[in-house]
């Protein structure tokens, strides 16, 4: 199971951790933020798949920022997906 780790930009959350197996996300972590949502996230994300999670989250914002914590997830699978490639 190959582990990630990525610094995410424009957010509360400082640091999101993270492990893909088979195109499955497993272990997904933020650090910093909405500390109860975010948690959320991680348990709604264990052994989903990582391209349906790109698809889903993609975009979301938080408040006025043009990104959010989710949408910074999604950047983070994008580029672990590219390196599996």
């Amino acid at each position: 199971m190959a582990k990630y780790q990525f610094r995410p930009r424009g957010v509360c959350s400082q640091q999101i951790t993270f492990a893909l197996e088979d195109g499955k996300l497993h272990d997904v972590e933020f650090y910093g933020g909405c500390n109860g949502n975010l948690k959320a996230i991680g348990k709604l994300l264990e052994g989903a798949d990582a391209q349906w999670t790109i698809d889903t989250l993609s975009g979301n914002t938080c408040g006025p920022r043009p990104t959010s914590c989710a949408d910074q997830l999604t950047i983070a699978v994008k580029q672990a997906l590219e390196q599996e490639a």
